[in-house]
């Protein structure tokens, strides 16, 4: 993999993301905001919405995952907030597996999202000097 790839949440209804792998994150963060935690047939469930494109704020994906877990975390600024956690498949190229994620406002990030080493553990590979060795993705909107 390269530092920065093209990946799918297809659960979520996010075919493309642009994402950074951080080996020096231990958890994978998504941009999420709106975020409601709602019962759906007796279980926890948190409906977020997204902005999937960088600099796209006009286009919006209404999310629901069942809700995993609630859990501190401290973020790249030392500061401790506590956190959503949803446990979706990701789509890498033709592989697809499921991984935990935490919801949060990314805004002032330069990536949505952020897949840490708890999701890369024991299938990919970083290399620091490439980026999009899976191959680049034109950009579509889905209705």
């Amino acid at each position: 993999m390269g530092w920065r790839e093209w990946i799918a949440l297809p659960a979520l209804g996010l075919d493309r993301v642009k994402a950074k792998f951080d080996t020096g994150a231990r958890t994978s963060a998504l941009h999420a905001w709106d975020q409601e935690i709602v019962e759906l047939d007796g279980s926890p469930w948190v409906r977020f919405h997204a902005h999937p494109i960088q600099n796209d704020d006009d286009y919006i994906v209404h999310c629901t995952a069942p809700l995993a877990d609630r859990r501190w975390v401290t973020n790249s600024g030392g500061t401790r907030e506590r956190r959503n956690v949803i446990r979706t498949p990701i789509r890498i190229g033709e592989e697809e597996w499921v991984i935990e994620i935490t919801l949060t406002n990314r805004d002032e990030m330069g990536f949505r999202m952020l897949v840490g080493r708890q999701a890369m553990r024991g299938r990919l590979i970083v290399d620091p000097m490439r980026s999009y060795r899976i191959g680049r993705r034109r950009r579509t909107r889905s209705a």
